[in-house]
């Protein structure tokens, strides 16, 4: 018997048992080793749904790299296309040059599209980026008596920073703490930190400095912690706080492309796109009540993530963005279009989470 068949029948084995109560899923690993466990749990859903999982069991990847740090009771994996756009060149301070773009998406036109923008800034000489903030944040919500005692608690927390700083940043060699604000509602006190990662997305990080600087107001303070997350962080829901505060990378991108580039490449004029621009991204999404004022961020954002083993539900936060438009005349009189983007909280990391996986490294490596 060979090595796979060794596996294929334990793996058939291991799949009996869960069906016959003997194992749960996720207890497969303790039997065997992850690529095995996962081949247990495709051969147990293929009996039990009639489905056929051979295209998701043949992934390149040791599962082990995977189960149990970026996913559990695994089965496979879900093979997303990835294609490139570029180069684009970039002032971005810490990145600079010209630049390859990966992205994943099962959504036909869309690299074909940011292709011809990347085309469009390179004719224009290159865009200009900047992050202007880097701060992830975990709010904790205290229960207290009443407002007076709230008041207690922010007038603590506002002369003692520095102590929930030191308790913070005791839990990480990396991470700072360059905030700590407070906000009331009746009984409730939020304190809404903020933590500049470095190079990890840092939610993990955030939320374990926090933890160590809650237990600290509940030790000198009345305040009791309901729950380390009270949603005004906000994570992976919409919310005007990060719109307005930021969440992550607040990042500034812009442009100034020559009115004949625009006409050449893009098919249309200055005027016309800055029109568009405000009749649609601004006009239109103020009637609609929408916290992003674009026209297809998410589709970027969310391409970007999957490529480079960002956290995909935090497209909802990475389409909060802003563009703008205008058109611009020089002394000469010669008209250009003046284009940026701002997104205000871009949840990223080139360090962590599904960064470490092969084909997502791959993807940052070309980045």
């Amino acid at each position: 018997m060979t090595a796979a068949d060794a596996d294929e029948e334990l793996a058939a084995t291991l799949a009996t048992r869960v069906q016959e109560g003997e194992l749960r899923l996720y207890e497969l690993e303790e039997h065997t080793d992850a690529d095995t466990a996962a081949m247990a749990r495709r051969l147990l859903l293929e009996r039990e749904t009639d489905a056929t999982l051979s295209t998701v069991g043949d992934y390149s990847f040791d599962a082990a790299d995977a189960s149990g740090t970026n996913i559990e009771n695994m089965t496979g994996a879900v093979q997303v296309p990835v294609g490139v756009v570029g180069p684009v060149h970039l002032d971005g301070e810490a990145a600079t040059d010209e630049h390859y773009l990966p992205l994943a998406t099962t959504e036909g036109a869309l690299l074909a599209s940011v292709n011809r923008g990347c085309a469009t800034i390179r004719e224009s000489g290159g865009a200009t980026a900047r992050v202007l903030k880097s701060k992830m944040t975990r709010a904790p919500v205290f229960r207290v008596a009443d407002v007076a005692e709230a008041s207690e608690v922010v007038s603590w927390v506002r002369e003692n920073e520095e102590t929930l700083r030191a308790a913070a940043e005791s839990t990480t060699s990396h991470g700072e703490v360059v905030e700590v604000t407070p906000y009331v509602v009746g009984d409730n006190v939020f304190l809404r930190f903020g933590f500049d990662s470095k190079d990890a997305m840092g939610m993990n990080m955030a939320t374990i400095g926090t933890q160590e600087a809650c237990e600290v107001v509940e030790a000198e303070t009345p305040a009791s912690l309901v729950a380390l997350s009270g949603n005004l962080c906000t994570d992976k829901k919409p919310a005007a706080i990060n719109a307005v505060e930021g969440r992550g990378r607040t990042v500034s991108a812009d442009v100034e492309i020559p009115a004949e580039t625009v006409e050449a490449v893009l098919k249309t004029t200055p005027a016309a796109i800055a029109e568009a621009n405000t009749r649609k991204n601004h006009v239109g999404s103020a009637k609609a009540g929408s916290l992003g004022f674009n026209a297809q961020a998410a589709n970027v954002v969310a391409a970007a993530f999957l490529a480079t083993g960002q956290d995909p539900a935090q497209v909802v936060e990475g389409s909060n963005v802003i563009t703008t438009a205008d058109v611009r005349t020089d002394d000469e009189g010669n008209e250009s279009l003046y284009a940026s983007v701002t997104l205000a909280s871009l949840e990223l990391g080139t360090v962590g989470g599904g960064t470490k996986l092969p084909s997502q490294a791959e993807g940052l490596d070309v980045v």
